[in-house]
């Protein structure tokens, strides 16, 4: 077995203070931020502040133990969740907040099976444009919870007749088995404050009230509708109840 490497105090010293530990129940989660990130979006570079959080079932403020374990613990074999924050975002009068699913094929390839992509990069513009937000990135989100080898697999049903629900129910999964728990305790610890979100979707404005977030207000998000996804944003409306665009944008 490899050994354990240790840190040297030089290099806790620089990353004590950028963690953050969050209690949850017998587990954590340890947020570690904010890192500056000077991001491209639409030619012009605009400075986000980016966190990343970890789920552990250690709870501990011995920070540096939690640190040394990590070239061990192979998470390059799953996924971290992160937030990317805009401007004075705890402080900030009106915050926008996206709670946004990874998806591979759409965020990565810009495939236009779907509208995530478009989503993720009109969500980031207009937290700049308000001024101040935050955009959380679901990292275990892909394919509504089912995972990316899944959906590639209701890809293929999707190909043959299924529309997007059929698909997933086919497969044994439910239509919609995402958690926004664990990122509605990070939001709680960066802001207190309300938010305005930017969703389509009642059942994530449901968890915000669950989880006693409170909200300002919703803002939708459609766009970059197109013959490749008109039927999957139509079942969004018709079967998983999303709120319907203004307008005759799905027709």
């Amino acid at each position: 077995m490899e050994q354990q490497k240790k840190l040297t105090p030089h290099v806790f010293s620089i990353l004590r203070d950028k963690i953050q530990r969050i209690d949850n129940g017998d587990e954590a989660i340890y947020l570690v931020g904010p890192i500056q990130l000077p991001v491209n979006l639409h030619g012009e570079t605009s400075l986000f502040h980016w966190y990343c959080w970890l789920n552990a079932e250690v709870v501990t403020n011995d920070y540096q133990s939690i640190i040394e374990k990590l070239s061990s613990a192979n998470l390059a074999d799953s996924q971290q969740s992160s937030v990317l924050v805009y401007g004075d975002f705890g402080k900030a009068d009106n915050a926008l907040v996206r709670m946004h699913s990874i998806c591979h094929t759409g965020d990565i390839f810009g495939s236009k099976r779907c509208d995530c992509g478009f989503q993720l990069r009109e969500a980031m513009l207009r937290i700049k444009e308000n001024g101040s937000g935050a955009l959380f990135y679901l990292a275990n989100h892909e394919g509504r919870g089912i995972g990316l080898f899944s959906k590639a697999m209701a890809y293929i049903l999707q190909e043959n007749g299924y529309d997007t629900v059929e698909a997933n129910e086919s497969l044994g999964f439910v239509n919609d088995s995402r958690n926004y728990m664990d990122a509605l305790r990070v939001l709680k610890q960066l802001r207190q404050k309300p938010v305005t979100v930017i969703t389509n979707n009642p059942e994530k404005l449901d968890a915000f009230n669950e989880a006693g977030v409170p909200i300002h207000g919703r803002t939708p998000l459609w766009g970059d509708i197109s013959e490749y996804n008109r039927n999957y944003l139509q079942t969004k409306v018709t079967k998983s109840g999303h709120y319907q665009p203004e307008g005759a944008l799905l027709r």
